[in-house]
């Protein structure tokens, strides 16, 4: 999400005076975005470096430690539906090792559950970003509280948000040697059938 006087259709939300042209962007916030589909609770964390691996799995961690301890006590197994970009995918080092991590973190199984490719628009959250898109649409996100007000606002079946910004840098490309991943790679339950969509953790 670009930061700026940046127009961005919709309809005009009071004084907006946006620029015509492409200014060179100076601040972009990256979100992430966890749905409870069974709560119907929508978590947003926005980073201010990339969506690496890292990001998406640190996301995750906040989202948990968010979870009241009553709610963590009747978990067994947590299922994420993840679309296949090429920071989370089944394939992607970093991320199955700080997933692997997670898993031992919090002592709960957990399973990816890949979209095929070209089928995200399946995936709940894409449904969450496109009301973000229309409830913001036509105001002005010059300022990083401002986004973050928006977002704070809208609703996902009459239920806000909980809003995180995250400062924390980031770093692309991070990734394991071939001898480390061997290791990771014996802790993954992998769909015969599925192999790359359908992963299974369990704690150590």
């Amino acid at each position: 999400m670009n930061i700026g006087d940046y127009a961005r259709g919709g309809q005009t939300r009071g004084y907006n005076q946006a620029q015509d042209h492409d200014m060179g962007v100076e601040e972009k916030y990256i979100p992430c975005g966890i749905l409870d589909e069974d709560t119907g609770q929508l978590y947003l964390n926005f980073g201010s470096s990339y969506k690496t691996s890292d990001f998406i799995a640190d996301s995750l961690s906040l989202w948990w430690n968010m979870i009241p301890q009553s709610e963590k006590q009747q978990i067994d197994l947590i299922q994420i539906k993840v679309d296949n970009g090429s920071e989370n995918s089944g394939i992607r080092t970093q991320f199955l090792k700080r997933m692997v991590d997670f898993t031992d973190q919090i002592q709960k199984s957990i399973q990816l559950l890949y979209f095929p490719p070209y089928h995200s628009k399946y995936n709940p959250i894409e449904r969450c970003w496109g009301i973000l898109e229309q409830h913001w649409n036509g105001a002005l996100l010059s300022q990083v509280d401002t986004m973050l007000a928006w977002a704070r606002s809208m609703t996902w079946k009459g239920i806000k948000p909980i809003v995180h910004l995250t400062q924390k840098v980031y770093h692309k490309g991070i990734s394991l040697t071939k001898k480390a991943m061997e290791e990771i790679e014996l802790r993954l339950l992998r769909n015969p059938h599925l192999p790359k969509w359908d992963i299974l953790i369990r704690p150590c």
